[in-house]
């Protein structure tokens, strides 16, 4: 398997593609200091509802600018989001195999108040890490400027993995391996939902599939 060090944007549970990437690398860079942008990854993710897929979106604060970096986005405590969010959470994977292993796990993060939308993301994503069973590798540090330019061996992720773009074209280095998923038989398999449908579908076998989601 290929290694190198990759580039990531924040990500709210972020989805398949993202963390098959961290699985790939040597050592990983989460992005702080882009410029922010609306309707990416960094505050939304997509579950497999009942009713099919659903996006989930974190509201945040309006940028005092037109470019505020991502480390300084704040998150809009309005609307309620939070129940919003975890009951979708319940109602989508309540029958899965591995939720009820997970839930209490899960449901206090989505009870705490953060101020920054990159500190809410870095919670979740230390969380599922653990789950899936990444322990300490890979090495994941945050970015204190902006790159520009990279060598060979290493790589930018941090717009390809984006809801709006075509994985199989952005990213032919990820390949999508299906796993049981509960409303498989009302939807047929949605590839690249967020990582919570791989765990909450698989539990610790997520590291499997993860794993075969890497191509050379």
């Amino acid at each position: 398997m290929l290694k190198m060090d990759i580039w990531l944007s924040t990500a709210y549970l972020a989805p398949i593609q993202y963390y098959s990437k961290m699985l790939c690398a040597d050592k990983v860079w989460i992005e702080r200091y882009d410029n922010y942008e609306k309707q990416t990854y960094r505050n939304r993710c997509t579950i497999l509802s009942a009713n099919g897929p659903i996006a989930l979106s974190i509201p945040v604060e309006h940028p005092q600018t037109q470019k505020s970096h991502t480390k300084d986005i704040r998150i809009a405590d309005h609307g309620n989001w939070r129940h919003i969010h975890w009951n979708a959470l319940v109602s989508a994977y309540n029958s899965t195999p591995f939720f009820e292993y997970y839930r209490d796990d899960f449901q206090p993060l989505y009870e705490k108040k953060y101020t920054f939308l990159i500190d809410f993301n870095d919670e979740l994503h230390s969380l599922i890490s653990s789950l899936i069973g990444f322990d300490k590798t890979p090495l994941v540090s945050y970015t204190d400027s902006y790159k520009e330019s990279f060598f060979c061996d290493e790589y930018d992720f941090r717009s390809a993995i984006h809801p709006k773009k075509k994985w199989e074209i952005a990213d032919p280095g990820f390949a999508s391996v299906p796993y049981y998923q509960v409303f498989e038989q009302r939807f047929g398999f949605v590839p690249n939902l967020s990582i919570v449908d791989l765990l909450f579908n698989m539990g610790n076998e997520s590291l499997l599939i993860l794993s075969e989601c890497c191509q050379k």
